[in-house]
Order: structure tokens, then sequence, then C-alpha cells
């Protein structure tokens, strides 16, 4: 009854682990989004399930975007970090296997003629005896047997480091997607101030036309001449630097992409974009973040490095290794597989570190203080994201507001340069006057162009903020959704 005990106390011990219990962190923030002046009041609800179908209305950058999820290098490269992260989980978790090895050997010896050997029974020969020995050994090396789950806990922590990279990658994604989206609604404002910039020319070229006739025929000064060139070049100007911008945004959205740019999938104006990204509620549970791609990696790679603890306590103790090797030796192959040929041995062996000046208990107190580190990372990551969302919010409240005015701005002053420039034509206002109202009107379009692009800006950003798409995880038949760790 004595030879039984050994193994089922090491089957028993074997279950032991020095990993702390985990618990997750207490959010460190509110339980609501702030409300306010800057902030829409609306009724509390969770969070459904977003991608940026959902998000993203139009089918022209949802093919964008369908296109760079294929061929964007960042996502390969992330793609890559995953494959490795996970072959490093699989290599880490072998060890909790025995490393079995296979081997055969045959050896032969010749000698000369009059020599002399030794056989194994003592008998000397003599003449040309030509000794052969065939053996096949199958043995499992300095297999550790697990007592205290230091192996175990470095798998786990390996594993949670996969699970971290797998959500650094969706975090790539969800970048990519607001990034796509957001150089979308820029090519927009920039085609808007373009044909602002092309009617503001082509309308400065009318007054430079009337002018320089009015100063021909003795009636204007020819500084009303000068002024109204001031005005056409500072059109014409804008007008070629935002041709340089166009393509500019062209060549961003094909680094995005990793492919050229189907120009039929740009937008017209960014009077096309807004209606096209959807807007997001704002009254949502804070404890949404816990699904934002950021937060989730920093909480797997604290629960690894909660592991890495268990595993440098589980170093204090002893090791326990067992090499056996079972296999067949024989002078002649027709005899290795009988029975005499048979052979097996066992050695357990027993380690544990004695002297080693303290590096073992600081290799706990590294571990801890690492966790302890990532602890705050965590936290500060969940900060971080709150006050994003928070930002995004209170743009989001006032940003109506601001378009509304922007536009009452911009009709008073087209309207301010029609009744100007008909009093100048008239002789009742000076051509200064019409100059002024021509800059107003410039400016007001420019200003609410700008505006707009804020607005599409503001729900991308609310988007990614949010945590965008559910996080997915490869299954069998495609992406599964998955929940955060617990």
């Amino acid at each position: 009854m004595k030879r039984p005990a050994l193994p089922l106390i090491a089957a028993c011990l074997a279950g032991c682990s020095m990993t702390p219990a985990y618990e997750r962190p207490t959010a460190v923030v509110p339980p609501s989004w702030p409300v306010g002046d800057a902030y829409l009041r609306q009724r509390e609800a969770g969070l459904p399930a977003l991608n940026f179908q959902q998000v993203f209305t139009d089918r022209r950058l949802r093919t964008l975007v369908e296109q760079a999820l294929v061929n964007n290098r960042d996502l390969r490269i992330a793609a890559a970090n995953i494959r490795a992260a996970r072959a490093q989980y699989r290599i880490q978790r072998a060890d909790l296997f025995p490393q079995v090895d296979a081997s055969a050997r045959y050896s032969y010896r010749g000698t000369g003629a009059g020599a002399t050997t030794t056989s194994g029974t003592g008998t000397v020969v003599n003449g040309g005896g030509s000794p052969s020995s065939f053996a096949l050994d199958l043995g499992a090396t300095a297999f550790e047997l697990d007592l205290f789950g230091r192996i175990r806990s470095l798998t786990q922590a390996e594993q949670n480091r996969y699970f971290a990279t797998e959500a650094g990658a969706r975090a790539t994604r969800l970048t990519l997607v607001g990034d796509i989206a957001e150089a979308w609604a820029s090519y927009g404002a920039d085609r808007s101030l373009m044909t602002i910039a092309e009617a503001t020319a082509a309308s400065a070229t009318r007054s430079v036309t009337l002018t320089r006739a009015r100063l021909q025929g003795g009636v204007a000064p020819r500084t009303d001449l000068r002024q109204a060139e001031q005005i056409l070049a500072t059109a014409q100007s804008d007008l070629a630097e935002q041709r340089t911008q166009l393509a500019q945004d062209v060549n961003a959205l094909q680094l995005l992409l990793g492919s050229p740019v189907d120009p039929a999938l740009l937008p017209p104006s960014i009077d096309a974009v807004l209606p096209t990204i959807a807007d997001l509620p704002a009254g949502i549970d804070s404890g949404i973040l816990l699904r934002r791609p950021d937060v989730v990696q920093a909480e797997y790679e604290l629960l690894a490095a909660n592991a890495d603890i268990g595993a440098a306590r589980a170093a204090l103790f002893p090791r326990l290794s067992l090499t056996g090797l079972v296999g067949f030796a024989s002078d002649a192959l027709r005899t290795l597989f009988t029975g005499g040929a048979f052979s097996y041995s066992a050695a357990p062996s027993l380690s544990y570190p004695i002297f080693r000046a303290g590096a073992a208990r600081a290799g706990v107190e590294f571990s801890t203080a690492q966790r302890d580190a990532l602890l705050a990372t965590y936290e500060r990551t969940i900060q971080t994201a709150f006050q994003e969302v928070s930002d995004a919010l209170a743009r989001q409240g006032t940003i109506a507001e601001q378009t509304r005015a922007d536009r009452v701005n911009v009709s008073a002053a087209q309207d301010t340069f029609r009744l100007t420039e008909a009093r100048y034509r008239g002789g009742i206002d000076t051509f200064l006057t019409s100059l002024d109202a021509q800059r107003s009107y410039y400016t007001a379009q420019r200003r609410l162009v700008a505006t707009q692009l804020v607005t599409a800006q503001n729900r991308v950003t609310l988007y990614r903020t949010l945590g965008g798409d559910q996080l997915l995880k490869a299954g069998a038949n495609g992406p599964v959704p998955v929940t955060p760790p617990r």
C-alpha cells in the first residue's frame, strides 16, 4: 500500500497553484457620463453591439473599409503578431506534458586477422571477428512534475498575453476604420472648399473685369481694380492649395486601404458625408468602456502579470523531475525484440535552491511590482477612455448649435454681398464695402465647411472611443462575439 501513495501525493500536489486569486478592479470612473449645458440629456441605455455597417451607411465608404480590412498592412502585422503570440502560448503549454524522444542505433566494428577482442562473456575471440549491436530506445528526459503550479502559471500568463495581442489587433482594426471614415470626410470637406474657391474666383474675375472697365471709363479709381485683383488672387491661391489637399487626401486613403482608390467611391462634398455617418446615443452606462479593446488588452496584461506572480512563488519550492527510458538492445537484429533484450530505467530527481542570494524572493517582488504597475495602467486606461468619450459627448452636445449659427452667418453674408454689389454697381456704395462683404461671405462659407467636418469627425470619434465593434474571436464558422475577462 506504500507504493501507490507516492504517485497519489504527487498528483495532489500537482493541483496546487501559487497564483493570487484575480478580482477585477473596481471601475475608477463615475457610473454615468457627465451631463449639463454642454451635454445632451438622454435616458441611460445600454450600448447595442455596433459594427461599421451600422454607423457608416454610405455604400462607398463601406466598400473602402472592406477593402482596407483585406489589404491594410497594419492589420497584416497585427494578424502575424496574433499567430506569433498563439505559437508562444503553445510552446509554453507543451512543458505541461512529457517530451518523448525515440532513438535507434546500430554499430559495427571490424578487427584485423590475428587480433583479439573480448566478448561480453569475457571469452577471447581470435581472428577477424566482426561484432555488431542494435538498440532502440524510447524515453522521457527531465519531465518536471508541476507540483506547485509553476508551469501552469507560466502557461496561463502566455495565454493571457495571447488574448491581449488579439485585443490589440482589434484596437488596430477599430483605429483603421475610424481613420478611413475621417479621411473620407476630409476629402468631402476639401471638395466643398474647392467648390467655394472656384465660385469665389469666378465672382472675383467678374469684379476685376467690371472695375477695369470702370477704370478705363474714368468712373472708378485704380485702387478698386487692385482690391478686386487681391480678392481674385486669394481665391486662386486657395484653389491651388485645395487641389494639393485633395491629392494628399487620396494619398492618405490609398495608404490606409493598401490599394488604389476608385474615384467613384469618393464623396462630392461635405454635405454628402454628414447624412451617412450615424449619430450615436449619448446616455450610455460608462461600464461599456470595459468592452473597449485597449481596456480589454490592459486587463489581459494584468491577468498575465498576476499569473507571473504564481510562477515566481512556485520557484521558491523544490522541483521534481522524472527521467524514464525503455528500450531494446541486442547484438543481432533478429533477437532485438526478445525478452532478454528489453530494459527500462527510471530516475526521479529533486532539486531545491538552497542559496541564491535572495534572487528567488526578488523574483516574486519583481512580479508583484509589475502586477501593481499594470493595475495602475489598467485603471488609467479606463480613466483615459472615460475622458475621451466625455470630450466627444461635450462636442456632440454643442456642435448642432454651432452649425445652425454658421448657416445663419452664411445666409446673412451672402445676402449682404448681393446687396452691396448691387449698390456698388448702382453707384450708391463704394467698392471697398462690396469687397468687405465678399470677403465675409467667403470666410463664412469656409467656416461652415470646417464646422461640418468637425461634426463628421465627432461622430467617428464617438464610434471609436466607445469601442465600436464587438470583441470578436475567430470561430469555425467565422467570427463570433465573446465577453471580456471576468
